[in-house]
């Protein structure tokens, strides 16, 4: 049974992912023709987010407030970055949120070391994402090969692997401005 403190965890780390879901990246660039023109990059804040809330709470907390999610995202609210509904099953994109699970996981091996290191945090991060990003294109691949559309794979791989993980991956680095803070937040738990 869950007590009231793990549950107002669960309920906070919820929140902060439906909300980071639908929060698209934004990098303004005022130096391109002299006026405040925005790129918008293909990827959400869901992924540090997840981590952050990996380094935070403990990764069981994290494992119930995705699964809530996902539920959502399937049968309630349209949660996810594209949309939701039972369809979205059949999206390529559902595969990279069933890679957060194995993510979560290695995150959380940090959370066992008594402190968390940059090289430490940056080596389990870039495994994480990468490990997410092999289950997103598994998946993938097992609905090309299962509705016999080989033509969609490489396409699929470079619109939502290939063209998405360096902006994953370059969103680790401003996470290393909260490593301290967590452990010192960590400490008086």
């Amino acid at each position: 049974m869950l007590n009231f403190y793990k549950s107002i965890e669960i309920l906070v780390s919820l929140q902060s992912l439906v909300i980071t879901s639908m929060l698209p990246v934004y990098i303004p660039l005022p130096f391109i023709y002299k006026s405040s023109n925005n790129i918008e990059l293909p990827i959400t804040w869901q992924i540090p987010t997840i981590i952050l809330l990996t380094l935070i709470f403990h990764k069981k907390v994290i494992f119930r407030a995705f699964s809530i999610y996902i539920i959502l995202g399937l049968f309630i609210f349209p949660v996810f970055h594209q949309g939701g509904s039972i369809g979205y099953l059949l999206t390529p994109n559902f595969g990279y949120l069933l890679g957060y699970y194995p993510l979560i996981k290695i995150i959380d091996n940090l959370n066992s070391k008594k402190k968390i290191y940059v090289g430490n945090f940056l080596k389990n991060g870039f495994i994480a994402i990468v490990a997410m990003h092999l289950i997103g294109i598994f998946y993938n691949f097992i609905q090309i090969i299962y509705y016999s559309n080989y033509n969609l794979f490489l396409y699929n791989l470079g619109q939502y692997s290939l063209g998405k993980i360096g902006y994953h991956l370059l969103m680790l680095f401003p996470l290393l401005i909260l490593i301290k803070p967590i452990e010192r937040l960590k400490h008086n738990k």
